[in-house]
């Protein structure tokens, strides 16, 4: 189960609605202890400016000196967060799933750093409806869903 704090949550939102149609992308960083997020931190898109509505890349310098900074803290990286900017899409299987769910690039990514959550929200524009997601890899490569749990008590739900 991932545990961010309410406040958390509508700053990665608010993140969200600010750069659509661009993917927003951050990282929650929390206690090297416990795993529990208490710190967000926006980071810019660096892709190719034509993919970044549905691509995202940290940037490697920004990416450094925001890990420097948590390590510094005492922290360690708990959720590498993006948003997904349109929904639904059709998967190859012809099913139709939320855009709430890893792409096939994300998994890849996900790859790098299998014990960190991969939290994934889904809007459709800068106004509407979101829906949070958080996943890991399974111990075979597969995308599990976690439960996301908002501040002391309560689950989101969009």
């Amino acid at each position: 189960m991932l545990v961010i704090r309410v406040d958390l949550v509508e700053e990665i939102v608010a993140h969200a609605r600010r750069d659509h149609p661009r993917e927003a992308c951050g990282q929650l960083f929390g206690a090297a202890d416990g795993g529990r997020a208490m710190r967000y931190v926006p980071m810019t898109n660096a892709d190719e400016a034509d993919e970044q509505y549905d691509n995202f890349r940290f940037d490697p310098d920004e990416q450094l000196r925001v890990h420097r900074d948590a390590q510094s803290r005492g922290e360690e990286v708990v959720a590498v967060v993006h948003s997904h900017t349109g929904m639904p899409r059709r998967l190859p299987e012809g099913r139709r799933q939320s855009e709430a769910y890893p792409s096939a690039k994300d998994v890849r990514f996900m790859g790098l750093q299998p014990d960190v959550h991969f939290v994934i929200v889904a809007l459709d524009g800068p106004d509407a409806e979101t829906e949070l997601r958080s996943f890991l890899l399974g111990g075979h490569g597969e995308v599990v869903e976690d439960e996301v749990t908002i501040g002391p008590g309560g689950t989101y739900g969009g």
